[in-house]
């Protein structure tokens, strides 16, 4: 009978020798075998595209983190899934394994801060050049592209700002020039969003966020497809990254009720979203919630949900009293990362960091993530604490 990938996630990796809901926490270092001819038999089997079984040493993982592979790789719809001890973790082993001296890379110019820091800071070390692109135009990208373009690293939507990009143009211009092309999928999941089947050919989650729900977890996943497996197993190989079975079995814990809370943090957001509409100190709102915008058509075209992490523009020429209003929001956590099931708040900073979002001095970004709570005491909350605001 075939199931829904809602049914898999709630069946899929049981321990059946122990006949546990969930697999056992195996930590491993040394692999025993009963000979050296199973050692070398067992080295030289080529891992089951249906199931990943292998593994002859900690580094390369035990059976809970081959678990979590697993349902991963069901999930992506990939060939194969690399886990990495941080979400930033998967970011690096993509960028670092394609990349080469006298290559360049285009970057959204949307991305997560400790992407931009890597490819602005570090590449230029390794003769890698980094350009950054502008993801709400398409143009800007293709006039970008060189000889040496070796991938295009896409952020959909960016975290802070939530641009939606066209993936599939993205896809057909750099199949054409044979570019590698990479999506940070960390706010759809692949739940929503399937980069891999889409056309991409790698796809980058930061399990610490929604995989993982309850923010007591950190880990990454980079999917990939069959055209870059050996070049990123090479690196992943040499590099020596590699997710605690602790902290996969705390991510396959969540993983299990993935679809519940989504839908649960997206039906929170929009009525939270429906408030900040009514506020006049709010400017904009940064979240595909317009039927008629560019965002919004690309959100619908691609994804099949939303989440919970959103952006407000406030206008006030009092910085203090913006952060302030931060301050004093009581169900709203003052912290980074996003993905758990509370709800945060943090100001951005983002006037030297982006070329292409321009905030004048009296324009601010909070970027909120709305949690589980009862979504009528959050907006509470947001009322009270909008009073600040001057």
């Amino acid at each position: 009978m075939k199931k829904s990938i809602n049914t898999r996630l709630k069946h899929s990796s049981k321990d059946q020798l122990n006949r546990s809901a969930n697999p056992p926490v195996v930590r491993a270092s040394t692999i025993l075998f009963d000979s050296m001819q199973e050692l070398a038999a067992h080295e030289k089997k080529i891992i089951n595209r249906k199931r990943i079984t292998h593994y002859n040493y900690g580094r390369y993982g035990s059976q809970t983190t081959i678990e979590l592979e697993n349902i991963i790789k069901d999930l992506e719809e990939a060939y194969h899934v690399f886990l990495t001890p941080t979400g930033f973790g998967a970011v690096s082993l993509c960028l670092m394994a394609l990349c080469r001296p006298g290559d360049e890379v285009l970057v959204s110019d949307n991305v997560y801060n400790p992407t931009r820091e890597l490819s602005s800071n570090l590449f230029p070390e390794l003769n890698i050049k980094a350009i950054f692109y502008d993801p709400n135009d398409i143009n800007d990208l293709k006039k970008k592209i060189s000889n040496k373009t070796k991938l295009i690293f896409v952020e959909n939507p960016g975290s802070i700002t939530f641009e939606f990009q066209d993936l599939n143009e993205i896809i057909k211009i750099a199949k054409k020039r044979k570019i590698y092309t990479a999506l940070d999928n960390t706010w759809g999941t692949p739940l929503y969003l399937k980069p891999i089947p889409l056309g991409f050919d790698l796809s980058i989650s930061s399990a610490t966020k929604y995989f993982s729900g309850h923010s007591d977890a950190m880990g990454g996943t980079l999917a990939v497809n069959k055209n870059v497996y050996k070049k990123i197993k090479f690196y992943n190989r040499f590099l020596g990254t590699r997710l605690s079975a602790d902290e996969a079995y705390l991510i396959i814990r969540g993983i299990r009720t993935l679809d519940t809370r989504l839908k649960a943090h997206y039906e929170n957001t929009l009525k939270v979203i429906k408030f900040l509409k009514t506020q006049k100190k709010i400017k904009e709102i940064l979240y595909p919630h317009k039927p008629g915008s560019k965002n919004f058509k690309m959100w619908k075209k691609y994804y099949s949900g939303g989440t919970g992490l959103l952006s407000i523009l406030i206008k006030s020429k009092n910085k203090a009293s913006v952060i302030k209003f931060v301050n004093n929001l009581e169900l709203f956590g003052i912290g980074y990362s996003w993905g758990g099931f509370e709800s945060l708040a943090i100001y951005q900073d983002i006037k030297k960091s982006r070329d292409f979002y321009k905030l004048s001095n009296d324009e601010h970004l909070v970027r909120l993530h709305i949690g589980l709570e009862d979504p009528n005491d959050l907006i509470n909350d947001l009322k009270n604490s909008l009073k600040f605001i001057k």
